[in-house]
């Protein structure tokens, strides 16, 4: 430092680090993701870690006529769970299921992402666990992982916060997109049981958990393992098995799918509803999950359940009425636990919504 500016900082020397942003740490934390990130790698992907942008090699030559499809999300107030608990591992893959499952549900199959970590301060082996998860998300999804950012904000952030959001990239032939069009009065609408809450209601968890002052820790009647371990499982990634039951139906078979996120599950169906038809689901074709039951037990209504979780239906397939035992027999062979849970039928009246659900939970 020059004299004179020596003089005009009052002698005092300022650096990055001591402003909240630790270069070094950052540098560790990349280092401790290499491995995983490198795992997630394509033949596609052209360069490594490090560069300034991810680049892919897409064969167009495999497609008649190929569309990108992009989807953008994030994991919300799940990550407080996370924090609160000191288990970073899990809501990388959360993050992954999130956009690939909305790519799938056009019909795409994902082809990279890129995700986005801001945080109060870099701790590497908490930055490198949340993007092994990440990458472990995207093995899962059969995307490359082709690069991404960690921001340290910490004048924005407490110490110990983190938020994360990504961005996927995916292809679908323009004539295999799937969508309302497609579905038709008959369909049969295949259920995809889910993992847990995946990524939505935790605003709403979280404010239960708190006020009937459940332990996280502890293991309530009708779960087999704690609270908290419940709370953090995973989103099940579905891409895979949606492309795969595509492969084997052809768009002829399979019609549509419905990511069952914010909204709950006849809120999301009804996305794919065209005009003039209505989606029924029946409860009685499944049994209301327990950590969902304990929820209502501690004062959350049940048409509010439905509205803000996904009641143990992570996705949904209109499927063509012939091939409903050929779809529900491929998800299962594939570790994905399906039945039919209802029909496409006419709507009974304009009023009426797209999608309903009747009956009683088992």
């Amino acid at each position: 430092m020059s004299a004179e500016f020596a003089q005009a900082a009052g002698g005092r020397e300022f650096t990055y680090a001591a402003s909240g942003v630790d270069i070094d740490a950052g540098e560790r934390a990349v280092t401790l993701m290499r491995a995983a990130v490198e795992r997630t790698n394509r033949p596609e992907v052209v360069g490594g870690l490090g560069g300034f942008a991810g680049l892919f090699a897409l064969d167009t030559a495999k497609y008649r006529k190929p569309l990108l499809a992009s989807s953008t999300d994030g994991v919300g107030t799940k990550i407080a769970l996370a924090r609160q608990l000191d288990r970073h591992d899990t809501v990388g893959i959360d993050l992954v299921a999130m956009v690939v499952d909305d790519l799938v549900a056009c019909g795409a199959e994902p082809l990279f992402l890129q995700d986005y970590v801001a945080c109060g301060k870099v701790v590497p082996e908490r930055i490198a666990a949340v993007v092994t998860g990440i990458a472990a998300g995207c093995t899962q999804a059969g995307a490359a992982l082709v690069g991404g950012e960690t921001a340290e904000h910490g004048d924005l952030m407490d110490a110990d916060e983190y938020d994360l959001a990504a961005t996927a990239v995916g292809v679908v032939e323009a004539d295999a997109v799937l969508g309302p069009e497609r579905v038709r009065q008959g369909d049969a609408v295949i259920a995809m049981a889910s993992s847990g809450f995946h990524s939505n209601g935790y605003s709403l968890v979280r404010r239960v958990v708190g006020a009937a002052g459940l332990d996280l820790h502890g293991t309530p009647a009708g779960l087999d393992r704690t609270l908290g371990e419940e709370l953090l499982e995973p989103t099940r990634i579905y891409a895979l098995d949606c492309l795969a039951l595509v492969g084997e139906l052809g768009v002829e078979g399979a019609h549509a799918y419905a990511h069952i996120t914010g909204g709950g599950l006849a809120g999301n169906t009804a996305r794919v509803v065209p005009e003039g038809l209505q989606a029924v689901l029946d409860r009685s074709t499944w049994a209301l999950p327990a950590v969902v039951r304990l929820m209502e037990e501690h004062g959350v209504p049940r048409a509010e359940s439905e509205r803000a979780f996904n009641c143990g239906v992570g996705m949904i397939a209109a499927v063509a009425p012939d091939r409903a035992d050929a779809a529900v027999a491929l998800l299962t062979a594939r570790g994905v636990p399906a039945w039919i849970a209802g029909t496409v039928q006419a709507r009974p009246g304009d009023a009426a919504p797209a999608a309903r659900l009747v009956g009683s939970y088992r």
